[in-house]
């Protein structure tokens, strides 16, 4: 009688652990599942036009941008300085038209950067931290800087993200996507002279 209780209690045990292991081994696989989509998507994304609203500390702006791989961004700002910001390979220039000046400051640092270059967006994908809910994937990732990216769950859509930047502002930059793999006329992504 005792060995038979011993023997029930120990394939109970066997059970649970089993199927333990089998729901860690899903999850884990149906993660891994979704990391390998988002990396699929972004293989096959050689540029995006979005709208957006960003947060740095308490200040929100909003406004469209068009971004192309690798190293291509250029924002118009809905504001009344009518802000225009171009990066092109590391080079970034804020023009404020409405006073028609431009400014150009250095970016090499940026954790921004790690969006605008595709090898490093799929780095920090393959090797973020993944956590999802019923809408949105987040993917956090530690190297210089943390890195947040959001990305929708349903259609595996980059959504924004978060960083901190080398002024130690905290940046969340939320998009909707407008357009995908768009052609963008020669000299969008000119960076404007020193005025």
């Amino acid at each position: 009688m005792l060995v038979k209780q011993i023997m029930l209690v120990n394939v109970k045990f066997f059970k649970k652990t089993f199927l333990i292991s089998f729901f860690l081994l899903i999850t884990t696989n149906l993660l891994a599942n979704e990391k390998d989509q988002i990396v699929a998507q972004l293989n096959n994304l050689n540029s995006l036009e979005f709208t957006f609203d960003q947060l740095i500390n308490e200040k929100r702006e909003k406004g469209s941008c068009l971004l192309e791989f690798p190293g291509k961004l250029k924002c118009n700002y809905f504001d009344d300085k009518k802000k225009e910001l171009v990066i092109n390979n590391k080079r970034l220039a804020i023009t404020q038209k409405r006073y028609n000046k431009t400014y150009h400051y250095p970016i090499s640092k940026s954790p921004f950067l790690n969006i605008l270059y595709k090898d490093k967006l799929l780095e920090i994908v393959q090797s973020g931290e993944l956590e999802v809910n019923d809408q949105i994937i987040k993917l956090v990732y530690f190297g210089d800087n943390e890195i947040t990216i959001f990305f929708n769950k349903k259609n595996l859509d980059l959504k924004g993200w978060k960083i901190k930047d080398q002024y130690n502002n905290n940046i969340t930059f939320s998009l909707n996507i407008v357009a995908k793999n768009d052609v963008f006329k020669k000299g969008t992504f000119k960076v404007p002279e020193i005025n």
